[in-house]
């Protein structure tokens, strides 16, 4: 059985809760949380995500994002896939922007924005679900998403806008 998720309406009041294969076969709209994570020199941490994902494999996204499982708040799924993805525990975090997103794939992402000194090496990576990590300073990310908007994911343009000032 897979594994089930929240399920929304276009105000992202909760309606359910479905398997997330049926989510996508039946293009309903669910939660996602993000993470914008930024260091002292104003680096952004961006994540590429492992060529098994189904959504945008191999493509540089924000460094941790996550799908809401029943029972799950925003604010604990950031925690959670942020120690499973990157493997940090996060607590200083602030709540940014909510986007609404529309076309192949509908959801609400919260984003949450965090600044962290922390070595690339210090990161433990799953790779279930992210194939490497960079820190990107942001004149060179918008440069990259000019140059070759191909290596990110669909969103990340429009992502970069709304975080930029962050």
């Amino acid at each position: 059985m897979s594994e089930k998720i929240i399920v929304v309406d276009d105000e992202d009041n909760i309606i359910g809760i479905e398997e997330r294969e049926k989510v996508d076969k039946k293009n309903l709209k669910y939660r996602c949380s993000a993470l914008w994570l930024k260091n002292s020199k104003g680096e952004v941490l961006l994540a590429k995500r492992a060529l098994t994902k189904k959504h945008s494999p191999g493509k540089w996204g924000p460094a941790v994002a996550g799908t809401l499982a029943e029972n799950e708040t925003y604010e604990k799924n950031i925690e959670k896939e942020a120690l499973e993805e990157i493997g940090i525990q996060i607590k200083n975090y602030k709540k940014g922007p909510k986007e609404k997103v529309e076309g192949k794939h509908k959801s609400f992402t919260q984003w949450f924005i965090t600044y962290l000194d922390i070595p690339l090496k210090k990161f433990k990576i799953q790779k279930e679900e992210v194939a490497e990590l960079k820190w990107i300073s942001k004149e060179e990310l918008k440069e990259l998403l000019l140059k070759n908007p191909e290596d990110f994911i669909t969103k990340m343009k429009e992502i970069y806008n709304i975080l930029k000032d962050y």
